[in-house]
């Protein structure tokens, strides 16, 4: 009973005591039995044998005479306060071996599920074993010496040269701790960086980079510094045709015999081969467009600019795949030019496959005069490039379920065109044609059902290239960029009818440019950019609410848009490396100005005392947007979803001149599942404005819009399980009025008019804020994401607190 006591009592048994019964005693061996024994645990319930299971230490599955290791501490020592030291103790810790067993308060169910295992081949306990189990991680297989001599070594290249290691075992009854003292002894710092002095080619051309180099006196000396030097004059030497170089010919020689002070003196290898020394130009360029495994047969090829084309000029005109291959005949090789090549033609989108292979050429060698007349080999290579390219045309048919911002929902058809070399330059011509049905599901008022009904038929053109007409001194290649530029035309043709209303007929033209000079940073600007859109038919209900709505009745009339705009995008997420991103968008956009000029310059007609282009009024304004992310991510590691987000978005438009208002499709909302999303979209705002009682029909589409936007939202997104992310976030915004609008009907929280309300004032738009919050799901499969989203209002624009919460379906993060 002495030896059944304290296995009961570390189970919480505390009541029973030495004077319990036989029948005591029976039961508290049954109960030791059961938590130990896989016969037991099988009779057990599941709820029962999980608790149990829970309960073992995993201390009796020990052998006899070994102890369990339970890890290990490193102390640092230190004469003098250290520069990064938590960076310093994690190295340090790092290279600690082995892993303790995995233990939760002191609980490790992994040794019981390997003891299952113990002696079997197979059964359920081999299986959970295997599965679940982990083996005891003894003190015997610690081997302390070779982890102090690698926690010295660690020292060493963090500059500490004259650090020491000391271990120390601390043993308990059946567990053992091993510690670590690391004495780092005093930091050296680089006194003197000598580069090669020889007067040979290789020597001279390190030499050239030595403005860039990593190594600087006075830094504390870091043996990372020193391989990321050899990297760096690697890449330099790369890019002045040293294509058989490579970092490790590269070696440092340290002197540390002064007190606290390290000389590096860097030399290549005396066995460093010949060809790594002596760097190369290309002799033969070869450009093969149609490569395949299988290819073996070659036909004549084409000689255009001194490159050798494959296989012919049908698909791909020679100078369309010269204009991204930066590889030139008789050129120095680099190593960035190779790589701009490959990035280019992988970005003109027509191939899957993009390789470039180099050879010694088979002309050999040619003889070159350097100055004061001494004769050189310049050793030369072969390049090819070969690309398998993607099928040229394709037609593709889909059927969606499209969620809008305004509320509408509904099934459409999408048949979508591709020829990826439409004018055999790499030319893209996309054509799509969609027809849709919808319904606006998401209205305060759910007996609205307005329905909507649009075909359309769009064609887009992408030319890998600027099309920049008598503008010679443009550099149309950007010869410093990986990525191709474009020139974009764009036409497009889409009539809306809403049930019960009116038809809509949308007519769009635009010509403009986009081009990245860095992979985070893309410009775009649009020179013509040209909306026309025609009211046709009109049904009473909409024609009376025109009449009512002088304001709206100026945004539809001036929907004949002349606009050219900027936009300059920063974008951090394709550093996926990085823990924080920062996403940037700014836009200018202006229309009408050009026809304004010309129009007042030459005295033009007006009609209701504004100027027309073929009897139609034409919008002229100016727009400014920003948007600002942050992508936070709380786990160092890549693959966590685990992050906080947050979104500000700012905009303003201002029409004056021929315009009272801005034109309806330029106008703000504020709301919806990828918005402020307590709120139906476009169902705040602008101000404290609010449909007056039995208007709701007509008021919450066509009438919430304005000409100042503030939105910020922030959300925490958390990793659930595989492919599934829960989300709890807080949105806040409001549109406002640029100028009143006294005609708008509707009353404000005190039961006034409520036309002035909606104007934007310096003074009260912090307390107009439509604020909410919630929580969501998200189905992630990578290519594809699911939202739902749950949001309650916590504070309308008026100022009241509360209200029913809203279920937002979406497809993709909301941003």
């Amino acid at each position: 009973m002495k030896k059944l006591l304290p296995t009961v009592r570390s189970f919480g048994l505390r009541r029973l005591t030495a004077a319990a019964t036989t029948a005591e005693t029976l039961v508290l061996n049954s109960i030791n039995n059961q938590l130990c024994s896989v016969r037991a645990a099988k009779r057990a319930t599941v709820p029962f044998a999980l608790l149990l299971l829970a309960s073992c230490s995993g201390l009796q599955y020990i052998p006899k005479g070994e102890k369990l290791y339970t890890g290990s501490k490193v102390t640092i020592k230190a004469p003098e306060k250290l520069p990064k030291q938590s960076a310093l103790q994690t190295e340090l810790e790092s290279v600690i071996r082995p892993k303790p067993n995995a233990s939760i308060l002191g609980l490790r169910p992994k040794l019981y599920f390997w003891h299952l295992g113990v002696g079997k081949k197979k059964g359920i306990g081999k299986t959970l074993a295997d599965k679940f189990g982990e083996a005891p991680v003894l003190l015997s297989q610690v081997k302390a010496t070779a982890t102090r001599d690698l926690i010295s070594n660690r020292l060493h290249n963090n500059g500490y040269f004259r650090g020491t290691t000391t271990s120390e075992v601390k043993e308990q009854e059946k567990t053992a701790q091993v510690n670590y003292t690391a004495n780092t002894g005093p930091l050296y710092h680089f006194a003197e960086v000598n580069f090669p002095k020889r007067d040979t080619l290789i020597d001279d051309a390190i030499r050239r980079t030595q403005g860039e180099s990593l190594l600087k006196v006075g830094d504390a000396y870091n043996l990372n510094t020193l391989t990321a030097e050899r990297v760096r004059i690697d890449a330099a030497l790369k890019n002045q045709g040293y294509y058989y170089f490579s970092p490790d010919l590269l070696i440092f020689q340290v002197d540390s015999t002064l007190d606290k002070k390290a000389t590096i003196d860097l030399r290549v290898k005396p066995t460093a081969p010949d060809k790594t020394l002596q760097p190369y130009w290309l002799d033969q360029v070869k450009l093969n467009t149609n490569y395949v495994l299988t290819d073996t047969v070659r036909r004549q090829p084409i000689r255009y600019k001194g490159y050798n084309y494959y296989p012919d000029e049908k698909v791909f005109k020679a100078v369309a795949i010269t204009r991204a291959t930066f590889l030139y005949p008789d050129s120095v090789y680099r190593r960035r030019r190779r790589d701009q090549t490959l990035s280019r033609l992988m970005n003109l989108g027509t191939f899957r496959f993009v390789e470039i292979r180099f050879a010694p050429a088979a002309a050999g060698d040619t003889t070159v005069q350097l100055p004061g007349g001494r004769p050189y080999q310049r050793a030369r290579l072969d390049a090819e490039v070969l690309m398998t390219q993607l099928k040229k045309k394709s037609l593709r048919a889909e059927v969606q379920l499209a969620t809008k911002t305004n509320g509408f929902t509904g099934p459409a058809l999408i048949v979508a065109f591709r020829n990826r070399s439409a004018l055999r330059g790499g030319e893209q011509l996309l054509v799509n044609a969609t027809a849709s049905t919808e319904t606006q599901t998401n209205s305060s008022n759910t007996s609205v059902g307005l329905t909507s009904y649009e075909l359309g038929l769009n064609a887009q053109l992408l030319i890998p290239r600027l099309v920049v007409p008598n503008l010679p001194l443009l550099d149309v290649r950007l010869t410093n960029s990986d990525f191709q530029p474009r020139t974009s035309i764009a036409a497009g043709y889409k009539t809306v009818t809403r049930a019960g209303y009116f038809r809509e007929d949308l007519l769009n033209f635009n010509y403009g440019y986009s081009w990245k000079t860095k992979i985070t940073n893309e410009q775009e600007i649009r020179p013509i950019d040209i909306t026309y859109v025609r009211l046709g038919s009109q049904e009473e209900a909409f024609t009376k609410l025109l009449e009512s709505r002088a304001y709206l009745r100026s945004a539809f009339q001036q929907q004949f848009i002349l606009a050219s705009s900027y936009r300059y995008t920063y974008n951090q997420q394709v550093l996926e490396q990085r823990r924080q991103q920062i996403y940037f968008s700014g836009q200018i956009e202006g229309s009408g100005n050009l026809a304004q000029g010309i129009a007042s310059s030459f005295s033009f007609p007006k009609t209701d005392g504004k100027y027309t282009i073929g009897s139609q009024q034409y919008s002229q304004y100016l727009k400014f947007d920003l948007e600002v992310r942050e992508y936070y991510r709380i786990n160092p590691n890549p693959a966590s979803g685990n992050r906080i987000v947050a979104r500000l978005q700012a905009g303003i438009g201002q029409p004056y001149g021929n315009s009272d208002v801005l034109p309806y499709p330029k106008q703000y909302g504020i709301g919806g599942p990828n918005s402020v999303r307590a709120f139906p979209a476009r169902g705040a705002g602008p101000g404290t404005y609010k449909p007056a009682a039995g208007d709701q029909t007509l008021n919450q589409f066509y009438d919430q819009v304005g000409d100042i936007r503030l939105e910020g939202n922030v959300e925490y997104r958390q990793d659930l399980f595989p492919y599934v992310k829960g989300a709890v976030f807080l949105d806040a915004g409001n549109i406002w009025l640029a100028n009143p609008d006294l005609d708008r009907p509707g009353v404000n929280a005190d039961g006034q008019p409520d036309g002035t309300n909606g104007q934007f004032k310096l003074s009260s738009f912090a307390k107009q804020l439509a604020v909410g919050g919630g929580v969501g799901i998200r189905i992630d499969v990578n290519f594809f994401v699911i939202r739902f989203d749950y949001a309650m209002p916590l504070r309308e624009p008026s100022g009241k607190t509360g209200g029913p919460g809203r279920l937002n379906l979406a497809i993709g993060y909301p941003f």
